[in-house]
Protein backbone atom coordinates (compact mmCIF):
# COMPACT_ATOMS: atom_id res chain seq x y z
CA UNK A 1 0.00 0.00 0.00
CA UNK A 2 1.54 3.02 -0.70
CA UNK A 3 1.75 6.39 1.23
CA UNK A 4 -1.00 8.20 -0.24
CA UNK A 5 -3.54 5.45 -0.21
CA UNK A 6 -2.74 4.88 3.43
CA UNK A 7 -3.08 8.91 3.42
CA UNK A 8 -6.47 8.68 1.95
CA UNK A 9 -7.57 5.33 4.13
CA UNK A 10 -7.23 7.47 7.01
CA UNK A 11 -8.96 10.39 5.95
CA UNK A 12 -11.83 8.37 5.21
CA UNK A 13 -11.71 6.97 8.90
CA UNK A 14 -11.44 10.63 10.97
CA UNK A 15 -14.39 11.60 8.25
CA UNK A 16 -16.92 8.90 9.20
CA UNK A 17 -16.35 9.15 12.86
CA UNK A 18 -18.29 12.50 12.49
CA UNK A 19 -21.08 11.22 10.05
CA UNK A 20 -23.49 10.39 12.55
CA UNK A 21 -23.28 13.76 14.91
CA UNK A 22 -23.23 16.01 11.65
CA UNK A 23 -26.63 13.77 10.19
CA UNK A 24 -28.51 14.74 13.42
CA UNK A 25 -27.37 18.70 12.76
CA UNK A 26 -28.11 18.53 8.87
CA UNK A 27 -31.21 16.74 10.23
CA UNK A 28 -32.09 19.67 12.86
CA UNK A 29 -31.23 22.36 10.13
CA UNK A 30 -32.87 20.01 7.36
CA UNK A 31 -36.23 18.92 8.70
CA UNK A 32 -35.41 15.91 6.30
CA UNK A 33 -34.13 12.64 6.82
CA UNK A 34 -32.85 12.13 3.50
CA UNK A 35 -31.65 15.72 2.91
CA UNK A 36 -29.42 15.22 5.57
CA UNK A 37 -28.00 12.25 4.53
CA UNK A 38 -27.10 14.54 1.09
CA UNK A 39 -26.24 17.38 2.60
CA UNK A 40 -23.96 15.07 4.90
CA UNK A 41 -22.27 13.19 2.19
CA UNK A 42 -21.63 16.74 0.04
CA UNK A 43 -19.95 17.87 3.36
CA UNK A 44 -17.81 14.61 3.29
CA UNK A 45 -17.15 14.89 -0.67
CA UNK A 46 -16.29 18.64 -0.14
CA UNK A 47 -14.00 18.09 2.75
CA UNK A 48 -12.19 15.25 1.04
CA UNK A 49 -11.44 17.39 -1.67
CA UNK A 50 -10.12 20.69 0.08
CA UNK A 51 -8.44 19.24 2.50
CA UNK A 52 -5.06 20.10 1.09
CA UNK A 53 -6.42 23.44 1.89
CA UNK A 54 -7.20 22.59 5.89
CA UNK A 55 -4.42 24.22 7.93
CA UNK A 56 -5.48 22.46 11.56
CA UNK A 57 -6.25 26.36 12.60
CA UNK A 58 -9.45 24.76 13.72
CA UNK A 59 -10.23 21.08 14.70
CA UNK A 60 -11.67 18.74 12.04
CA UNK A 61 -15.19 18.70 13.92
CA UNK A 62 -15.38 23.02 13.81
CA UNK A 63 -14.09 22.74 10.14
CA UNK A 64 -16.99 20.20 8.98
CA UNK A 65 -19.47 21.78 10.92
CA UNK A 66 -18.96 25.31 8.83
CA UNK A 67 -19.15 22.97 5.47
CA UNK A 68 -22.12 21.43 6.80
CA UNK A 69 -23.74 24.68 7.53
CA UNK A 70 -23.21 25.96 4.47
CA UNK A 71 -24.47 23.19 2.75
CA UNK A 72 -27.75 23.52 4.74
CA UNK A 73 -27.78 27.32 4.24
CA UNK A 74 -27.56 26.52 0.40
CA UNK A 75 -30.20 24.08 0.50
CA UNK A 76 -32.52 26.09 2.38
CA UNK A 77 -32.60 29.42 -0.08
CA UNK A 78 -35.31 27.80 -1.91
CA UNK A 79 -37.87 29.02 0.79
CA UNK A 80 -39.19 25.44 1.67
CA UNK A 81 -40.33 25.26 5.48
CA UNK A 82 -40.97 21.39 6.82
CA UNK A 83 -44.19 21.06 8.54
CA UNK A 84 -46.68 18.51 10.36
CA UNK A 85 -50.44 18.44 9.54
CA UNK A 86 -51.55 20.64 12.68
CA UNK A 87 -48.68 23.75 11.73
CA UNK A 88 -50.78 24.17 7.89
CA UNK A 89 -54.33 23.70 9.20
CA UNK A 90 -57.33 23.50 11.99
CA UNK A 91 -58.29 19.73 13.19
CA UNK A 92 -61.31 17.97 10.77
CA UNK A 93 -64.45 16.79 12.30
CA UNK A 94 -64.50 13.19 11.50
CA UNK A 95 -67.50 13.92 9.61
CA UNK A 96 -65.78 15.95 7.00
CA UNK A 97 -62.23 13.88 6.75
CA UNK A 98 -60.90 13.96 3.58
CA UNK A 99 -57.34 11.97 2.48
CA UNK A 100 -55.93 14.72 0.43
CA UNK A 101 -51.97 14.22 0.02
CA UNK A 102 -49.31 17.20 0.04
CA UNK A 103 -45.75 17.01 -1.66
CA UNK A 104 -43.22 15.36 0.43
CA UNK A 105 -41.29 18.38 0.48
CA UNK A 106 -44.01 19.89 2.51
CA UNK A 107 -43.53 17.32 5.89
CA UNK A 108 -41.19 17.01 8.76
CA UNK A 109 -39.96 13.57 8.71
CA UNK A 110 -39.23 11.00 10.40
CA UNK A 111 -35.52 9.67 11.52
CA UNK A 112 -34.29 6.62 13.04
CA UNK A 113 -32.42 7.33 16.38
CA UNK A 114 -29.16 5.65 15.46
CA UNK A 115 -28.49 7.77 12.42
CA UNK A 116 -28.90 10.88 14.11
CA UNK A 117 -27.93 10.57 17.72
CA UNK A 118 -24.34 9.71 19.03
CA UNK A 119 -23.52 7.82 22.49
CA UNK A 120 -22.43 10.48 24.62
CA UNK A 121 -21.46 9.13 27.56
CA UNK A 122 -23.20 11.28 29.82
CA UNK A 123 -26.48 10.23 30.40
CA UNK A 124 -27.61 13.99 30.57
CA UNK A 125 -26.22 14.71 27.20
CA UNK A 126 -28.15 11.91 25.68
CA UNK A 127 -31.60 12.98 26.88
CA UNK A 128 -30.83 16.50 25.47
CA UNK A 129 -29.87 14.78 21.98
CA UNK A 130 -33.10 13.13 22.24
CA UNK A 131 -35.16 16.24 23.08
CA UNK A 132 -33.27 18.16 20.12
CA UNK A 133 -35.13 15.83 17.65
CA UNK A 134 -38.32 15.09 19.17
CA UNK A 135 -41.35 15.94 16.47
CA UNK A 136 -42.76 19.32 18.34
CA UNK A 137 -38.94 20.55 18.75
CA UNK A 138 -38.31 20.09 15.15
CA UNK A 139 -41.49 21.58 14.19
CA UNK A 140 -40.42 24.16 15.90
CA UNK A 141 -37.22 24.98 15.10
CA UNK A 142 -38.51 25.25 11.19
CA UNK A 143 -40.42 28.08 12.05
CA UNK A 144 -37.17 30.03 12.46
CA UNK A 145 -35.02 31.88 9.68
CA UNK A 146 -32.15 29.20 8.75
CA UNK A 147 -29.00 31.25 10.27
CA UNK A 148 -31.09 31.77 13.44
CA UNK A 149 -31.71 27.75 13.14
CA UNK A 150 -28.15 27.40 13.01
CA UNK A 151 -27.20 29.85 15.93
CA UNK A 152 -29.65 27.86 18.23
CA UNK A 153 -29.11 24.33 17.26
CA UNK A 154 -24.99 25.31 17.72
CA UNK A 155 -25.47 26.77 21.07
CA UNK A 156 -28.42 25.12 22.80
CA UNK A 157 -28.12 21.74 21.71
CA UNK A 158 -24.54 21.22 20.47
CA UNK A 159 -23.31 23.80 23.46
CA UNK A 160 -20.83 25.55 20.88
CA UNK A 161 -19.59 28.92 22.81
CA UNK A 162 -20.64 32.14 21.16
CA UNK A 163 -17.07 33.25 20.07
CA UNK A 164 -17.11 29.75 18.27
CA UNK A 165 -20.33 30.26 16.14
CA UNK A 166 -19.68 33.68 15.63
CA UNK A 167 -16.22 32.15 13.40
CA UNK A 168 -18.25 29.38 12.15
CA UNK A 169 -20.82 31.58 10.64
CA UNK A 170 -17.90 34.63 9.54
CA UNK A 171 -19.96 37.15 11.75
CA UNK A 172 -19.57 38.67 15.32
CA UNK A 173 -20.29 37.57 19.27
CA UNK A 174 -22.40 40.26 19.41
CA UNK A 175 -24.63 38.80 16.43
CA UNK A 176 -25.09 35.54 17.59
CA UNK A 177 -26.38 36.68 20.71
CA UNK A 178 -29.03 38.73 19.24
CA UNK A 179 -29.71 35.69 16.63
CA UNK A 180 -29.83 33.61 19.82
CA UNK A 181 -32.34 35.65 21.66
CA UNK A 182 -34.34 35.93 18.78
CA UNK A 183 -34.72 32.55 18.23
CA UNK A 184 -35.45 32.06 21.27
CA UNK A 185 -38.20 33.98 21.61
CA UNK A 186 -40.08 32.45 18.75
CA UNK A 187 -39.82 28.95 20.35
CA UNK A 188 -41.41 30.70 23.24
CA UNK A 189 -44.10 31.56 21.34
CA UNK A 190 -44.83 28.43 19.89
CA UNK A 191 -46.83 26.30 22.28
CA UNK A 192 -46.07 23.05 21.10
CA UNK A 193 -42.08 23.33 21.36
CA UNK A 194 -42.03 20.86 24.93
CA UNK A 195 -45.24 19.46 24.46
CA UNK A 196 -43.30 15.56 23.85
CA UNK A 197 -40.68 16.17 25.97
CA UNK A 198 -42.10 14.22 29.02
CA UNK A 199 -41.28 10.97 27.77
CA UNK A 200 -38.07 9.74 29.75
CA UNK A 201 -34.93 8.52 28.76
CA UNK A 202 -34.74 5.60 29.04
CA UNK A 203 -38.54 4.71 29.31
CA UNK A 204 -39.28 4.28 33.40
CA UNK A 205 -41.60 1.88 34.55
CA UNK A 206 -44.79 3.63 34.20
CA UNK A 207 -44.19 4.63 30.42
CA UNK A 208 -42.99 0.92 29.09
CA UNK A 209 -46.17 -0.42 31.09
CA UNK A 210 -48.39 2.21 29.07
CA UNK A 211 -46.59 1.48 25.44
CA UNK A 212 -47.47 -2.52 26.58
CA UNK A 213 -50.87 -1.46 27.22
CA UNK A 214 -51.17 0.62 23.85
CA UNK A 215 -49.42 -2.65 21.57
CA UNK A 216 -52.70 -4.50 23.35
CA UNK A 217 -54.87 -1.87 22.67
CA UNK A 218 -53.74 -1.52 19.10
CA UNK A 219 -53.38 -5.01 17.92
CA UNK A 220 -56.40 -6.18 19.63
CA UNK A 221 -58.55 -2.72 17.96
CA UNK A 222 -60.21 -2.14 21.19
CA UNK A 223 -60.95 1.26 20.94
CA UNK A 224 -62.66 1.40 24.63
CA UNK A 225 -59.05 0.04 25.44
CA UNK A 226 -57.66 2.67 23.61
CA UNK A 227 -59.20 5.32 24.86
CA UNK A 228 -58.00 5.17 28.04
CA UNK A 229 -54.22 5.33 27.06
CA UNK A 230 -55.24 8.82 24.51
CA UNK A 231 -55.58 12.05 26.85
CA UNK A 232 -58.83 13.98 25.78
CA UNK A 233 -57.07 16.12 23.56
CA UNK A 234 -55.01 13.29 21.55
CA UNK A 235 -53.58 14.22 18.18
CA UNK A 236 -53.23 12.03 15.23
CA UNK A 237 -51.37 12.97 12.10
CA UNK A 238 -50.80 10.79 8.87
CA UNK A 239 -48.38 12.57 6.30
CA UNK A 240 -48.75 12.19 3.47
CA UNK A 241 -52.12 13.37 3.68
CA UNK A 242 -52.86 16.85 5.67
CA UNK A 243 -56.10 15.39 7.58
CA UNK A 244 -54.93 15.17 11.17
CA UNK A 245 -58.05 14.82 14.88
CA UNK A 246 -57.78 16.07 18.12
CA UNK A 247 -59.76 14.12 21.04
CA UNK A 248 -60.34 10.38 21.02
CA UNK A 249 -64.15 10.48 19.90
CA UNK A 250 -62.77 11.82 16.65
CA UNK A 251 -59.56 9.26 16.28
CA UNK A 252 -61.27 5.97 17.17
CA UNK A 253 -64.03 7.03 15.12
CA UNK A 254 -61.58 6.89 12.05
CA UNK A 255 -60.17 4.22 13.20
CA UNK A 256 -63.33 1.97 13.32
CA UNK A 257 -64.36 3.70 9.59
CA UNK A 258 -61.73 4.81 7.44
CA UNK A 259 -58.95 2.93 9.16
CA UNK A 260 -61.02 -0.67 9.72
CA UNK A 261 -58.32 -1.95 7.73
CA UNK A 262 -55.76 -1.71 10.04
CA UNK A 263 -57.78 -3.91 12.81
CA UNK A 264 -55.30 -7.24 12.97
CA UNK A 265 -52.25 -5.24 12.43
CA UNK A 266 -48.88 -6.28 14.12
CA UNK A 267 -46.53 -3.67 16.01
CA UNK A 268 -42.75 -3.37 16.01
CA UNK A 269 -41.01 -1.66 18.28
CA UNK A 270 -38.58 1.25 16.73
CA UNK A 271 -36.85 4.64 18.33
CA UNK A 272 -37.83 7.15 16.17
CA UNK A 273 -36.94 10.79 16.87
CA UNK A 274 -36.37 10.37 20.12
CA UNK A 275 -39.40 9.23 21.05
CA UNK A 276 -41.12 5.00 21.37
CA UNK A 277 -42.22 3.95 18.10
CA UNK A 278 -43.42 1.30 16.19
CA UNK A 279 -43.48 -0.48 12.73
CA UNK A 280 -47.06 -0.89 11.90
CA UNK A 281 -47.70 -3.98 10.00
CA UNK A 282 -51.49 -4.66 8.56
CA UNK A 283 -52.85 -8.07 7.69
CA UNK A 284 -52.09 -9.04 3.79
CA UNK A 285 -55.07 -10.46 2.92
CA UNK A 286 -54.34 -12.07 -0.74
CA UNK A 287 -50.47 -13.21 0.30
CA UNK A 288 -51.35 -13.58 3.55
CA UNK A 289 -49.03 -12.50 6.63
CA UNK A 290 -48.17 -8.73 7.41
CA UNK A 291 -47.11 -5.62 5.17
CA UNK A 292 -46.00 -2.48 5.96
CA UNK A 293 -48.42 0.55 6.78
CA UNK A 294 -47.17 3.36 8.82
CA UNK A 295 -43.87 4.25 11.24
CA UNK A 296 -45.47 5.35 14.08
CA UNK A 297 -44.21 7.89 16.73
CA UNK A 298 -45.88 8.48 20.04
CA UNK A 299 -45.84 11.22 22.38
CA UNK A 300 -46.13 10.88 25.96
CA UNK A 301 -47.18 13.22 28.47
CA UNK A 302 -48.12 12.13 32.37
CA UNK A 303 -49.26 8.89 31.68
CA UNK A 304 -51.23 9.45 28.46
CA UNK A 305 -50.44 9.26 25.06
CA UNK A 306 -51.02 12.74 23.60
CA UNK A 307 -49.79 12.30 20.27
CA UNK A 308 -50.13 9.46 17.70
CA UNK A 309 -48.29 10.25 14.35
CA UNK A 310 -48.52 7.48 11.82
CA UNK A 311 -45.61 8.20 8.73
CA UNK A 312 -47.92 6.28 5.53
CA UNK A 313 -44.74 6.37 2.84
CA UNK A 314 -43.54 2.92 3.94
CA UNK A 315 -41.41 2.56 0.51
CA UNK A 316 -39.55 5.45 2.39
CA UNK A 317 -39.49 4.73 5.51
CA UNK A 318 -39.32 0.64 6.20
CA UNK A 319 -36.14 0.94 4.15
CA UNK A 320 -34.58 3.64 6.70
CA UNK A 321 -35.25 1.87 9.37
CA UNK A 322 -33.91 -1.17 8.38
CA UNK A 323 -36.90 -2.54 8.40
CA UNK A 324 -38.45 -6.09 6.48
CA UNK A 325 -40.88 -5.27 4.17
CA UNK A 326 -43.06 -8.29 4.89
CA UNK A 327 -43.86 -10.52 7.93
CA UNK A 328 -45.47 -13.59 8.57
CA UNK A 329 -47.18 -14.55 11.83
CA UNK A 330 -44.22 -16.32 13.17
CA UNK A 331 -41.97 -12.88 12.25
CA UNK A 332 -44.03 -10.68 13.84
CA UNK A 333 -44.56 -12.76 16.96
CA UNK A 334 -40.48 -13.19 17.33
CA UNK A 335 -40.10 -9.41 16.94
CA UNK A 336 -42.31 -8.11 19.17
CA UNK A 337 -40.80 -11.24 21.94
CA UNK A 338 -37.19 -9.86 21.45
CA UNK A 339 -38.30 -6.21 21.51
CA UNK A 340 -39.80 -7.46 25.39
CA UNK A 341 -43.03 -5.26 24.09
CA UNK A 342 -45.90 -7.70 24.09
CA UNK A 343 -49.98 -7.08 23.14
CA UNK A 344 -53.05 -8.61 22.74
CA UNK A 345 -53.96 -10.55 19.05
CA UNK A 346 -57.12 -9.42 16.96
CA UNK A 347 -58.81 -10.66 14.13
CA UNK A 348 -57.52 -9.59 10.58
CA UNK A 349 -59.32 -7.12 8.84
CA UNK A 350 -58.73 -5.78 5.19
CA UNK A 351 -58.86 -3.31 3.44
CA UNK A 352 -57.06 0.44 4.47
CA UNK A 353 -57.06 4.16 4.24
CA UNK A 354 -56.09 4.47 0.18
CA UNK A 355 -58.63 1.53 -0.53
CA UNK A 356 -61.31 3.80 1.61
CA UNK A 357 -60.23 7.11 0.17
CA UNK A 358 -62.55 7.60 -2.44
CA UNK A 359 -65.42 7.21 0.02
CA UNK A 360 -64.58 10.62 1.79
CA UNK A 361 -66.88 13.64 0.81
Amino acid sequence: MSDGTATTSDLDVRLEKHRVELTGYCYRMLGSSFEAEDAVQDTMVRAWRSYDKFEGRSSMRSWLYRIATNVCLDMLNAGNRRARPMDLSAPSPLARAALTPRPDTTWLEPVPDARVLPTPADPAEAAVAKESVRLAFMAALQQLPPKQRAVLILREVLAWRASEVAELLGTTVASVNSALQRARATLAENDGAGADAATSDPLDEEQQKLLERYVAAFEGYDMTALTALLHEDAIMTMPPFDLWLRGTDDITGFMTTLGAGCAGSRLVPVEVNGLPGFAHYKPDEEAGGYVPWAVQALEISKGRITGFHCFLDTARWFPLFGLPLRLDGSEAADELAASGVHGGRGAGAGGGLEAEADQVE
